[in-house]
């Protein structure tokens, strides 16, 4: 069965209506659509494959509206959208037709990207699940090599409805913007305090602290048992290396500031 058949299997469907229930909806058919927010008031939760259905569903509907925000979707995008279907996420010709229903559904639908943001931050707890659409979706904006105005007003609003902090689109910025779409070489020292989430004046302890939690966010055992899909583990891993980097980065920056203080 496939991941998608087994998250519906698992009834997550009849567990809430909003943007995400829409989408299920949708995908599977209005007879099924119909009832999709009776569970939610019972406050039934999600198993893991309803998380990990979920996840994709809210994924590729957010793939979908950063794709159209300049108000076309590009052959750019559509490729980055697809190689990322069958060499990441590597899914059956099955899954990867259900994939791009999902996605093309999304597209028109009457539903903003926030919507489907504020209920994937409600329904998926996991901070660093919510680290990787925010990724993907910078990945998207820019597929073209080039960030258009309002795919960048979504990047800059969109962390408040993920429940991400503020900071994080310096960093991802930084990342991507300076070799047109590429993570950067030349990351700022500033970017790298962002990446870990702290300030600049932050104590080596507490630097050490926000390093190890962010480290053990996007640990693969932790990453699969909220319900991200094992295909996933790369992207984990970029971010768990971006968020290992950083930390190098600040270190060696004060053993040098210490080193010259002393002299």
């Amino acid at each position: 069965m496939s991941w998608l058949g087994a998250g519906i299997g698992a009834g997550i469907g009849m567990m809430f209506g909003g943007p995400i229930g829409a989408a299920l909806g949708a995908w599977v058919g209005s007879s099924f659509g119909s009832g999709l927010k009776r569970m939610a008031e019972a406050g039934v939760t999600l198993n893991r494959d309803g998380a990990q259905t979920v996840f994709i569903v809210a994924l590729f509907s957010m793939l979908a509206k950063m794709a159209k925000a300049d108000g076309q979707v590009s052959k750019a995008e559509i490729q980055l959208v697809e190689d990322f279907i069958k060499h990441n996420l590597r899914l059956s010709p099955e899954d990867r037709q259900q994939a791009i229903k999902i996605f093309q559904n999304a597209k028109d639908d009457q539903y903003t990207i926030y919507d489907y943001a504020q209920q994937f931050r409600q329904l998926i707890r996991n901070q660093a699940m919510r680290e990787m659409v925010y990724r993907l979706l910078f990945a998207v904006a820019f597929a073209d090599g080039e960030l258009h105005p309002a795919e960048e007003q979504i990047l800059k609003q969109i962390p408040a409805s993920l429940g991400l902090h503020e900071s994080i689109f310096t960093a991802m910025f930084n990342e991507f913007a300076q070799n047109g779409g590429a993570p950067a070489s030349g990351t700022s020292l500033k970017a790298h305090y962002d990446t870990l989430g702290v300030s600049a004046d932050v104590s080596d302890r507490d630097l050490k602290l926000a390093y190890r939690r962010k480290a053990a966010e996007f640990h693969p055992d932790k990453i699969a048992s909220k319900g991200l899909p094992e295909e996933f583990m790369r992207h984990a891993e970029d971010q768990m290396k971006s968020v290992t980097v950083a930390y190098d980065a600040i270190v060696a920056a004060r053993k040098r500031e210490a080193a010259v203080n002393q002299a």
